[in-house]
């Protein structure tokens, strides 16, 4: 009935990180955020990152992928999208093939909730391994 407004104060290193997730494809860790930020904002702290990634996630305007207990990484591409994930090297690659929207309907169909959504990611090995180590079979 009501809906919740959230009033933010502006932050810089918000819209900093925010940027630079969204001009990148290479899915950091929130280290590597914070490495990148540093030089236009040599003061910030890991934690204002980490704090920061976490806020954007819940607001939606970023997404967190978490796999194979490496460490979670972060994706500035919200529209819908399926991930690679390496098993030997960890890498994270956006695969480029259409959104798969009927499994949201498969799924609804004897689901008495209401599906939003899904989330999907693939795993195998990357071509960069295969290439470093073409025998390796798992």
């Amino acid at each position: 009935l009501f809906e919740r407004i959230v009033v933010m104060k502006y932050s810089g290193q918000r819209e900093c990180i925010l940027e630079y997730l969204r001009n990148t494809k290479c899915h950091p860790t929130a280290e590597t955020v914070y490495h990148n930020i540093q030089a236009k904002y040599p003061k910030i702290s890991l934690g204002t990152v980490y704090r920061n990634l976490t806020l954007l996630t819940d607001l939606g305007e970023i997404n967190k992928i978490t796999a194979f207990g490496g460490p979670d990484r972060f994706d500035g591409n919200t529209a819908p999208h399926y991930h690679f994930i390496c098993r030997d090297c960890g890498a994270v690659l956006d695969l480029e093939m259409d959104a798969l929207t009927h499994i949201d309907l498969l799924a609804a169909h004897n689901f008495e909730g209401r599906v939003d959504g899904h989330i999907t990611h693939f795993y195998g090995r990357c071509p960069d391994c295969i290439t470093k180590n073409p025998n390796k079979k798992q």
